[in-house]
This record gives structure tokens, sequence and C-alpha cells, in this order.
């Protein structure tokens, strides 16, 4: 190899057997495996430590005393070593680049592994020829020396293939080896350590001792799973063809792993801007804006690289890592721990994949410790889409150098605004960008997923199919907060207020107030991935013919973001996180004054859990681990919960106006209780009910509760959901079964009917919310309503009831969710577009307003059937007055 002039000659060893394992080829899972810290299982080929230490290179050795008290490697993620590589076969060590540094780490972090040295000779078998365990890639070009100043593979790669040619009997196993200086941040360091980070390019060695200097306590050594290198001579190539094959594979898996550890090699903003502007698609946009505004080519191509600029992110690994020193501090001032739950199917899939992160919107916070996450987790911060109206001064420079890019919220209007913006995010895609944006649009008001919307969706497809270069995963993310800094501005909004537009002033005085209020903990929970191919594959076999007719739709196309937008928002409910804060919400909300007795709490809170656990929502949903006692000591400790001391006993209520904001918290897990809430509301107005009644009327109300929580099981799945709830209601006390094998409930205002009332609670409004839309069509007969005017005539109902009756949470008259059971209504047949695009139905809706007897009270159905008309008739009567 070409390190030995500077490592001097090896004492021979004695041989182990080469020939143990001729036929046990390497399998091991793909993806990274990391080493254990502190294994020391010793290996059949190692000699003993004296020997070791005895055999390796002086200068070496001297080396590793000098760096040790600079350099404190990582290896991660942490797997006993025998799941490594083999012990009886011998082993040798490929690394990306070559440096004594490098050499130093790598032999380092073997000794703490308890692995063979990568600077003694293979095994110490003759056929190898005294060749030392470890192989370099590349080496920086140097004129010193007479070194070669360009090389296409390793000369020491090339003599292992030559002894495994020579000896069929022998084999090697090769494990790469990424080692990485100043790439996870530290608290200790200064700004002057960010200039000797970790990047793409291959730095000299003083610049590399510096590094290694200031960064060394950053280091990450990652340890891939060996492979037998005697697969590769299995086809039967050509000395010289079989080395290069093995030297390509090799560096692409390097790439692979410093692309989601730092990032790809991006080149300059201007660069990136001039490839968007030349690309067929924006080049036509621009002749074609050029002609029907009657302006010069030149003087329009000057109007589309302005909108490039403005939208282009100018990523800074520098700025990136300078911004973790930052957030560090600012996330322990605010928050009281951050919890990152199955963060390991990340880095499983990462490697090799575009990522596509797509979280819950909740706050302007999410991106940032999203980000932030990443990074101090070992993966590249992504690309984020923006809103422009955060592209503010000295802001906007800064999210951009951190890989903001920012998008207008409408440019249909604009063709070639969207034209230029389609072709960036399709050259973030090509280049192997990872991409974050939120499907929903904006930020949820409610605490519930909003309707996703289809942009940035068709975008991400359309650039794939044209160009399909590397595979496309969707990385869903559930982010739960105990407290969102942003509620007070949101229930104001739902409650009429305008939104409050970003300004740089309103943002400093948004920070100052926000640092000085705590606001609990956070969680970050990772999804399922989504797979694209696999989403295209279930829409077309053939889809990848659509790389060579870029211009062609498919049409398939718009089912298959809806079906990507579906699973997305599915994938991050199954992955919630059900915190102490959330659990409170929805025991206390489901009572009129939003108070309870502290054993009525316990119990409801004991209830609410044994639902969760012994019937979970998914294998991703986590819950807090305290007890009921311990849930409302952490309510009172966070300013949650206020207790009343009475005679009778404690009495606990949310305090001052913060009950409305609970509403959303509740909203954040709502979905998680859909089956056991379906259950209790069948029982609030009735005492007995035979079995198959509630799963009859479960599985005809199931499509609009799915379509609007977004769940995840079919009409089936949902049935044997009530069954199980069924039976662990009758376990618990909550129901008995009579002679005649139909459920019944307590007579009266027991506990256990107490209990009840509460887990109905969480749908009982979205329930009320469907009668009141079935209540206005049929009052007003088919074909006399159009769409637009039942929209409008449900939330004017909505909005009057919740003002003559009790509070209602802030989405009970969100006109989106009447929206969306309406299309559902005529997605089913229920209601169909008649005359005039008048909504026309049949006998089958006006069956379904009947069955709302079971589930509403009479004083509630009488409620909105009288204010329903009282509506309509005012409307009517305006109309009337107009028409004359």
């Amino acid at each position: 190899m070409a390190a030995h002039s500077a490592l001097g000659p090896e004492p021979a060893r004695t041989p182990c057997n080469p020939h143990r394992h001729r036929h046990a080829p390497l399998s091991r899972p793909a993806g990274f495996i990391g080493l254990a810290r502190g294994a020391t299982q010793p290996f059949s080929h190692n000699p003993p430590m004296s020997e070791k230490a005895a055999s390796e290179p002086l200068l070496m050795r001297l080396l590793g005393r000098l760096l040790r008290p600079w350099v404190s490697i990582r290896r991660e993620p942490s797997t006993p070593v025998d799941q490594l590589i083999r012990p009886e076969l011998p082993v040798c060590y490929v690394i990306e680049r070559y440096g004594l540094t490098n050499n130093a780490i790598l032999t380092r972090a073997c000794a703490e592994a308890g692995l063979p040295s990568p600077l003694l000779p293979i095994c110490g078998n003759s056929a190898f020829g005294g060749e030392r365990a470890l192989v370099a890639l590349s080496r920086r070009q140097s004129t010193w020396f007479g070194r070669p100043r360009s090389r296409t593979h390793s000369a020491s790669l090339a003599r292992l293939v030559e002894a495994l040619e020579l000896n069929p009997d022998i084999d090697v196993q090769i494990v790469p080896v990424s080692i990485f200086v100043g790439r996870a941040p530290d608290r200790e360091s200064g700004w002057f350590r960010v200039l000797f980070s970790e990047n793409w390019a291959m730095v000299g060695r003083f610049r590399r001792a510096l590094s290694v200097l200031l960064n060394g306590r950053g280091t990450i050594v990652q340890f891939a799973p060996a492979v037998s290198l005697r697969e590769a001579l299995s086809e039967g190539l050509p000395r010289e063809r079989t080395v290069r094959k093995v030297s390509r594979v090799l560096r692409a898996h390097f790439s692979r792993v410093r692309t989601a550890v730092i990032g790809p090699d991006l080149s300059h903003k201007r660069t990136l801007v001039d490839g968007v502007l030349a690309s067929e698609s924006v080049s036509a946009a621009i002749a074609d804006q050029a002609r029907r505004s009657n302006s010069s080519i030149e003087q329009t191509r000057g109007k589309a690289r302005r909108y490039a600029l403005e939208i282009a992110a100018d990523y800074s690994h520098p700025a990136v890592r300078s911004a973790s020193f930052m957030l560090t501090p600012f996330w322990n001032k605010l928050y009281d721990g951050v919890t990152v739950h199955h963060f390991d199917t990340l880095k499983q899939v990462a490697p090799g994949h575009e990522v596509i992160y797509v979280p819950c919107h909740r706050s302007h916070i999410d991106y940032l410790l999203l980000s932030y996450l990443l990074y101090v987790n070992g993966i590249v911060p992504p690309h984020i889409a923006a809103g422009v109206n955060l592209n503010l001064p000295i802001v906007g420079p800064i999210l951009r150098r951190g890989g903001a890019f920012f998008l207008r919220r409408s440019f249909k209007a604009n063709p070639l605004y969207s034209a230029v913006f389609s072709e960036y995010v399709a050259s973030l895609i090509t280049r192997g960008v990872s991409i974050e944006y939120f499907i929903e649009g904006g930020r949820s008001r409610t605490g519930r997923l909003l309707e996703p919307k289809a942009g940035m969706l068709v975008m991400t497809l359309r650039a794939f199919l044209r160009q399909p270069r590397r595979p496309v995963v969707f990385q869903p993310v559930y982010i739960g907060y105990e407290k969102v800094m942003e509620g007070k501005s949101y229930i104001a909004e739902l409650s009429g207020a305008p939104k409050e537009k970003e300004s740089l002033l309103g943002l400093l005085r948004a920070f100052g107030g926000v640092l000085r209020k705590r606001y609990g903990k956070v969680a970050v929970n990772f999804g399922e991935p989504i797979f694209l191919n696999q989403v295209l594959d279930s829409h077309d076999a053939d889809w990848r013919r659509f790389e060579t007719q870029p211009d062609e739709k498919p049409a398939w196309l718009n089912a298959a973001v809806e079906d990507l937008s579906v699973q997305i928002h599915r994938h991050i409910n199954q992955a919630a996180d059900v915190n102490p804060v959330n659990l409170l919400a929805l025991c206390l909300l489901a009572t009129p004054k939003q108070a309870m007795a502290e054993s009525d709490l316990l119990s409801a809170l004991d209830l609410m859990k044994a639902l969760l656990e012994r019937l979970p929502f998914s294998g991703r949903v986590t819950v807090t681990p305290q007890s009921p006692a311990e849930i409302i000591k952490y309510g009172e400790g966070v300013n949650v919960l206020e207790r009343v001391s009475h005679p009778l006993g404690d009495v606990l209520r949310f305090p001052g106006d913060i009950a409305v904001l609970q509403t959303y918290y509740r909203n954040n897990v709502v979905h998680l209780f859909a089956a056991a809430s379906w259950v209790a509301c069948c029982f609030q107005n009735n005492r007995r009910m035979s079995r198959s009644g509630v799963l009859r009327l479960g599985r005809l109300l199931y499509p609009f509760v799915q379509e609007e929580l977004f769940l995840p099981w079919e009409e089936d799945e949902f049935a044997q959901r009530i069954e199980a709830t069924i039976d662990l209601l009758i376990e618990r006390g909550l129901f008995s079964l009579d002679e005649s094998g139909a459920i019944q409930r307590g007579p009266g205002q027991t506990d256990e009917v107490f209990q009840l009332r509460v887990v109905a609670h969480g749908l009982q409004q979205a329930f009320e919310r469907y009668y009141i839309a079935i209540a206005v069509l049929v009052k007003n007969g088919s074909g006399v309503l159009s769409t637009g005017e039942l929209e409008n005539f449900c939330q004017l109902t909505a909005q009057r009831l919740s003002l003559l009756f009790s509070q209602a949470a802030p989405e009970f008259f969100d006109r989106s969710l009447f929206r969306g059971f309406i299309g559902k209504l005529r997605e089913l047949g229920f209601v169909r577009l008649g005359e005039n695009s008048k909504l026309a139905f049949d006998e089958r809706l006006e069956a379904w307003a009947k069955d709302a007897r079971i589930i509403l009270s009479r004083e509630l159905r009488h409620s909105i059937l009288k204010i329903t008309p009282e509506v309509v008739r005012q409307v009517k009567s305006d109309a009337e007055i107009s028409a004359e």
C-alpha cells in the first residue's frame, strides 16, 4: 500500500487459518452498524495487547498518544462486535481518504472496540504478502516524492484481489469505515472551530491537523457491515475490472454515508440558479412570458433570475454548525426536555435515499427543532420550504444559510414563477438533497391535522418521474408540545381576529416574550417511512416509462398524490405521543366547567391509559409512563392544573382562561380514542343497545370519521376495534350484558356512567356537526341548496348553537370540516349534484337523520332543528328581497 513508506516494514505474525470459512459468505443487514462502547471480546486471530502494541509502527504509536487528549471517538449506533465481523476470517478495513490522523483515529477506534488493528498485516498469512489490514481509496494529490497525481484505484486493493485469484481457498472480509472529524456539535466549541469542521473537500495535512486539534472531540467513526471480497470475484471478470468495480461500489457507499452525515456536495447558489434558468422548462416559460408581455427575452430572463434568487437557499455547513451552538441553550431555556422516538428507522433508510421530511405543522419551532435534532444525531438537515413571509431582513439570509428556500403562498396565476420554483425543487431532488415541507400548507390552529395541500407533492412526484436517479422515501414526523408558544394567537384567530403579519419588529417582540416563559416538554416521533416506488407501483407498474416522456402528465398522477398525502397524514397520526397535558385535556374538557373531583379525575385518567395500552393504536404511539397521580402532580407543576381546596374533597380545574386553549392539546390525540368514543356515545342517551346495533351504526359513520381524523383502518378493522373496546369496557365494569346478550350501562349518575361521558366527549361534537349538516339539508329539501350555501348555513348554525349553549371547541364551526363532510356525502352517494348545481338526496339521508336520536339527546336535536329553519328562512327572505 502507498502508506508503507511512512509506516515502515511489518514484523511477521503467526498465520491464522484462512480456509475455515471458505463456504460461509458474509450476510449482514443493510445499513450502518456501529460498535458497542467498551466491547473487548477477544478474537482468535488477535495477538496479545503487548504484542500488538509492539508490532505497530513507532510513528503511529507516538501519533496516537499525541492525539489522545484531543480526540474523543463516538461510534454509532452501538452494536456488539460479533455482529460486525466474522472472527474466523481475516479483516481488512477500507477508508475513503488516506491520512496519518485517519489511520491513528481508526487504530484507536478498533482498539476500543476490541477489533484487530488496521496497522498489522492481514492475518499474517504469506498469501497476502504482508499487506496491512488497511486500504485507502484516495489520497490528496501531491508533487512531492514523485507520488503520482492521479490514481484510478487503490494499489493495495488490487494486490488483495490478486492474492485471492492466486489462492482460491482463502477469503478476506472488508469493512468500510467512515471517519468524520468535527461533525457533532459541541457546546464548548468556539466559532473558529466551525471553519475546520468536516466537509467534502480533501484537505491537506496542516488543515487536517488543525481540524483534529480544534474539533477532534466531535469525531464520529462509522463501521459498515463486513462483506466478502471473494464474492466480488465470483462474477469471473478480469482482475482490473474487478478492482474497478469494487472501488466504484466502495466510493458510492462512502458518498452515501457522507451525504447522510454532512449533506450533499452542493454547488454555489449562483451556479444552481444558472442551472435552473438554463433548463428546458424554464427557458420555454421565459419565451412564453416574453411573448405574452411584449418584453424582450433578456428582460424576462432577468425577471426569472430574480425569482430564482428569491427562492433559492444558500446552504452553509459552517452556518448550520454555528446555529447548533446557539440553539442548544435556546432549547434549554424554553423546554424541560426534548424526547425523540423511532429515530433508528430513519438512520436505516436515509443512506442511499432522497429523504423528504413531512412533519405535522404545529409551530414555527417545528423546522428549527427537527433540523437541530437531525444534525446532532448525525444526519444532515434538510432544505426547508418556508413561506416567503419569513424572508425578512436579517432573518431571511440566516434562514437561507440554514437551508430554507422560500415560496409564495399562491403562484397559479404566475406561470413563470411556477416554472422556476418547480425546476428548483426538481434540481434539489436530482442532486440528492433532502427536503422538508409541510403538506398542511400552514400551522394548525386547532391541533388537528389540516387537509393536505397537493402542490409540493405534485412537484416532487413529477421531478422524480423525470429523473428517478435515487429512490425517494417520505419520512412522516409527529411533533407534540405540552405548550405551544403561539397558543393564544391561535385562539384569537379562530375567534375572528385577523392574523398578525410577520415583521422583524414583531418577531423581536415575540422573541423577547417567549424567552420569559417555559413550555414544558416536546416529543418528536418518527413515523413509518413511505417509499415512493411502492406508491407508484400501486398505480402504474410501468411508471418508469415517463422518464423518457417528461412533458406527459400521467393520468393517475392526481390519484397517486391524493393516496400519498393521506398515507402521510395517517402515518403521522400513527406516531402520536400522548403526554400528561393531552390526557388532562381529554378528561377535564368533558365536564361543563372543566373541573373534576380529584378521585374522578384519577379514575378517568386510569381509564384513558388503559384504553391506550390495552388497545394500542399502532406500534409507534408513545404514552407517558406517569401514573394518574403523577400526571396530576405534573399538571400542577407546569401550571396547567389548579387545585381548589374544599371540605368535601379537592377539585382540580384549568386555571383562568386556558380551558379553550386546552382543546388544542386534546385534538392532538383525539383520533387515538375514535373507537372508544363511538362506543361511549352510543350509550349517552341509551341505557341498553345490542352489539349488532353499535356495529351497524359504527360502520355507517366510520367513513366520515376516517376522513376527518385520517384513521388507518378499513371498515372491518374498525368494527373489530369496536368489538375489542366493548369487551374491555365490560371487563372494567362500565358495561354488563343482560339476559338477551344486549349491552347495558348502569343507571343514573354512577361513576361508571360519568367515565363513559368523559370517553364519549372526544367525538361528541363531531357527530353534532354531522347532524347539523344533515338537518339543514333535510329541512330545506332536495335540490334547494348549493354546496357553498350548505357550508355557509352549517357554519352559521354551529356558531349560533355555540353561543346559545355550552362553549364549543373552536373547530366546532370550522367551515373546512363541514366541507369535508359534505364532500364525503357526495363521494358515498348520499348526496349528488342535481339541476343548477343544487344538492339532491333521497330517503337514505332522511333515514340517517332519524338515527341521530341514538347519539344526540332530544334537547340537542330539538335545538338544532329549531335554529336551522330560522337561518334558512332569513337567508331566503334576503334573497327574495334582492331579486325584487
